[in-house]
């Protein structure tokens, strides 16, 4: 388990000695972001999302509003029982205040809990598992960006409308994938489809899909559901042409780094659901432009924008109620970001609700071909938007205790 410290506002430095004593005075916050750091989640959030508190912290100005923030990083290398022990040494030795980030379900359900258990605040941008928001939600968990609800209901809707009736699944065994499969079946079949058949593949460590892909083929199904994300998908997609697989691929959790891995060569065509991206409003160029000379040019993921967002929101619940408050009672600050309207260059105007779910549209897009882009990193073309209100799991469906009926 490989653990770093870096602390990102430190200009008592340049400061005399008396103004360095002031400054060590000031409230510290500590935010650890737990992360893929080494595997199949690494691109789509990893040293990105980093990078994105890091810029989250310089916009707000964190050394001009009377605190000092503190920012540790590790790996949970996608295995609950990691996450849970990191979690749990950053709240009670290291005095970490806030979780961001984790893309991994398993390891998000894990940490909720350990939040929960030690009253700090975790705000999880990577994981998509919905039930983070429904049976298990709590008080101490805010799901920001995405959730497996939302992606069923936009890119599987989607693929039933175009006449994408029959589905095979290949789903990665872990909560994720679970998950993913479960809420695009019910939309698949509520909409007049039907599932044939699934196969589930051993997460992390498999590379090899052939076997998988070929009993997909054998099912007779139209739409191959691909419910996995990040060196897998990327893997998948490229052994079905290899194999010459015929089948529509949805690829229900597909990131822009991984049509950057993939090529328009072999991504294009595939429709897919994203909340942001970055090429589609000033605002998110702006953010974007901003962000990649960090990240030596590339484009944020949905999840790293996420984490600049959700780090920027915590900061200015954290300035309202004083940071002394925000340190001494997690679930106050995550009813005060509740509270507050969520507003950033990355997801424009939004809201939280009581189940923890951040709301804002999610964007049906489709993949262009080569020959449709003006250049790297332009890949996507808009298909539809589903509204803010529309976009996630109703509130009153499902199951979170901290609804009242």
């Amino acid at each position: 388990m490989n653990l770093s410290r870096r602390t990102l506002i430190a200009a008592a430095s340049a400061l005399p000695l008396a103004g360095a004593r002031a400054q060590a005075t000031k409230p510290v916050l500590k935010i650890g972001c737990l992360t893929d750091l080494s595997g199949p989640y690494k691109d789509l959030a990893g040293p990105g999302a980093i990078a994105a508190i890091n810029q989250a912290l310089s916009e707000f100005g964190v050394s001009d509003k009377g605190f000092t923030v503190e920012v540790l990083s590790a790996d949970h290398q996608n295995k609950p029982d990691v996450g849970a022990t990191v979690a749990r040494q950053w709240y009670d030795r290291d005095g970490v205040d806030m979780i961001v980030e984790v893309a991994n379900s398993g390891v998000a359900l894990a940490v909720a809990n350990v939040a929960k258990e030690k009253n700090k605040v975790y705000v999880n941008t990577g994981a998509a598992t919905s039930d983070l928001t429904g049976v298990q939600c709590n008080g101490n968990t805010i799901h920001w960006v995405y959730d497996t609800y939302m992606l069923a209901q936009s890119t599987g809707g989607a693929m039933v409308k175009s006449g994408g009736d029959s589905w095979y699944f290949i789903t990665a065994d872990y909560a994720f994938g679970h998950a993913l499969q479960r809420d695009t079946t019910a939309f698949v079949t509520g909409a007049g489809g039907k599932v044939v058949g699934s196969i589930a593949y051993p997460f992390p460590g498999t590379t090899d899909f052939s076997s998988f892909l070929i009993s997909a083929q054998g099912s007779g199904a139209k739409v191959l559901g691909l419910a996995s994300a990040g060196s897998d998908l990327i893997n998948q997609i490229k052994q079905s042409k290899e194999f010459g697989i015929k089948m529509q691929i949805a690829g229900l959790l597909l990131f822009l780094t991984d049509v950057h891995a993939l090529g328009l060569e072999t991504a294009q065509g595939i429709v897919l659901t994203d909340s942001f991206y970055w090429d589609m409003n000033d605002r998110t160029r702006g953010f974007s432009n901003r962000y990649s000379p960090a990240m030596k040019g590339a484009r944020p993921t949905m999840v790293q924008a996420g984490v600049y967002s959700a780090t920027t929101h915590y900061l200015k619940a954290a300035m309202a109620m004083g940071p002394a408050q925000a340190k001494t009672d997690g679930a106050a600050t995550i009813a005060r970001m509740k509270a507050m309207p969520t507003d950033d260059d990355c997801f424009g105007a939004g809201s939280i609700r009581a189940d923890g779910r951040k709301i804002h549209p999610a964007y049906l897009w489709e993949v262009k071909k080569p020959s449709e882009s003006k250049g790297s990193w332009d890949y996507y073309k808009p298909v539809a938007t589903t509204p803010a209100d529309q976009a996630f799991r109703p509130l009153d469906k499902g199951g979170c205790p901290l609804v009242k009926a």
